[in-house]
């Protein structure tokens, strides 16, 4: 894996190959007519190439970066074959992503002496926000941890059902209250519940409506502080659920939410029935927050740690 080190199992590799399979076919297919007849990396390859990034989905911003890069490598090498120019892609982009992503992460963990871990999760309906929840808590329950689920969407009674089939599915307790309760005494009761029986961690859903900022702000808010009664510190985590098939509609949505409430990681989705997993990589560069999660299919499984060493490794294949 040249400068990528091998830390995935061969199975969560292969998912996360096969997750990626669609952007990296797109992306290499325009890679290859970008630098078609050219043997040097030229001034032409590289408006090529930031087309090339931002067609992909990586983002204005991010692309320029990128092309920044590259063009101090041109001047400081003098001559660099376009053979070459797959291998510093993966360099650059895997450099880029670590001033924001650890990146060594591989298995889903908790902090330690933290306890209960609170997990307050944010996004828009039908980003795959329960789904990221149910297969969350799954993980977390096969590392032998304690977990506890909060249904404080209570804006729809459809987001309160699917998380009890979830809830239900793998077998972890799920706090609720009838529809149209205060979400913010949902969470009171679910930490409260999680206190009592001890719990590791606790995941919490959230409504997802956005036709109103200062409205989701107060209610986050709130949320927030009525947490707060029963641990300190809670939320540890606010995750925000983006669907990675929308492309730029996923950097619209991470900019309306960071401006409503602190987001401190993300989960991306869905990455394998879209060619635009670059959004992976624009999206955790501009707003600067780390990529936790990504998912790469449907299955119980399929929901993985984000490894920026496996992702560009898997994305330049």
């Amino acid at each position: 894996m040249s400068f990528l080190k091998k830390i995935f199992s061969s199975e969560k590799k292969e998912t996360l190959d096969k997750g990626l399979e669609k952007s990296k076919t797109s992306f290499l297919n325009k890679l290859g007519k970008a630098v078609a007849g050219k043997s040097k990396v030229d001034d032409e390859v590289l408006d090529n190439l930031e087309e090339v990034l931002v067609t992909s989905d990586v983002g204005v911003n991010t692309t320029l970066k990128v092309i920044e890069r590259i063009e101090a490598r041109v001047s400081k090498n003098k001559y660099l074959g376009t053979e070459e120019l797959n291998q510093i892609l993966r360099e650059e982009i895997a450099a880029l992503l670590s001033e924001t992503n650890s990146g060594e992460a591989t298995e889903f963990t908790i902090p330690k002496g933290v306890k209960p871990h609170v997990i307050m999760v944010v996004g828009v309906n039908g980003v795959g926000k329960t789904t990221t929840i149910g297969k969350l808590a799954y993980q977390f329950k096969k590392q032998g941890l304690k977990v506890i689920l909060g249904a404080a969407d209570t804006f729809r009674a459809a987001a309160i059902d699917q998380l009890q089939v979830w809830a239900d599915r793998v077998d972890v307790p799920m706090i609720k209250q009838e529809m149209g309760s205060d979400p913010a005494s949902v969470a009171f009761d679910t930490l409260q519940s999680a206190v009592t029986q001890n719990a590791d961690v606790v995941i919490i859903d959230t409504a997802g409506r956005l036709h109103n900022k200062v409205n989701l702000m107060n209610e986050l808010t709130k949320v927030k502080r009525v947490m707060q009664k029963v641990v300190d510190d809670a939320p540890h985590d606010v995750l925000l659920i983006l669907d990675g098939s929308t492309g730029q509609n996923a950097f619209e949505q991470a900019k309306q939410f960071t401006a409503a409430t602190e987001v401190t990681s993300l989960a991306v989705t869905k990455l394998d029935g879209t060619a635009k997993g670059g959004v992976v990589i624009g999206i955790s560069d501009q707003f600067q927050i780390p990529v936790k999660y990504i998912g790469v299919g449907e299955g119980i499984e399929d929901l993985q740690v984000f490894n920026k060493y496996e992702f560009v490794d898997s994305f330049f294949k």
